[in-house]
């Protein structure tokens, strides 16, 4: 049985996921349809510019990269916010290696997260999945999160 801790994600990790994470989410913007990849690849570099402006050390933000022994096996992008409530946290980013999706290390990573913010405490976990990411959406439904808010839309 895999064991995962998640450790903060290190300068070299974060230059590395953010230069993927950028081509990756214009790459879900266009394929879900909100926009034509051009855009979608301006929005993106600008998301990741006013959301992380200090990178790694942007305030109440925490990415983490999830280990399975020394084997890194995805990484998670976590932000803390204090409302009159209490703090409540969104995911930003989960993301678990491609070769090996489906061996339940998503849920894992998911456990550790909901963990972390008990340990903090943390009221509700927020996040945003694509449409046609089916996968995540079930998972995400198998562990309790609901839905929120749904946009739609028809092509023509």
């Amino acid at each position: 049985m895999p064991t995962l801790r998640l450790v903060p994600m290190t300068d070299q990790q974060y230059a590395r996921y953010r230069e993927s994470a950028e081509a990756d989410y214009a790459q879900n913007i266009a394929a879900a349809g909100v926009m034509p990849l051009p855009e979608a690849r301006e929005k993106a570099r600008e998301d990741y510019r006013q959301l992380l402006p200090d990178g790694l050390a942007s305030a109440g933000h925490h990415l983490w990269t999830a280990y399975d022994a020394d084997d890194e096996v995805g990484m998670v992008w976590l932000h803390l916010d204090e409302k009159s409530d209490g703090t409540h946290a969104f995911g930003y980013d989960f993301e678990v290696r491609p070769d090996l999706r489906r061996k339940g290390y998503g849920r894992m990573i998911m456990q550790a997260v909901e963990r972390i913010c008990r340990e903090r405490g943390v009221r509700s976990i927020g996040l945003s999945v694509f449409g046609n990411n089916l996968g995540a959406r079930a998972l995400y439904e198998e562990m309790g999160f609901e839905v929120t808010r749904v946009q739609m839309r028809k092509l023509l």
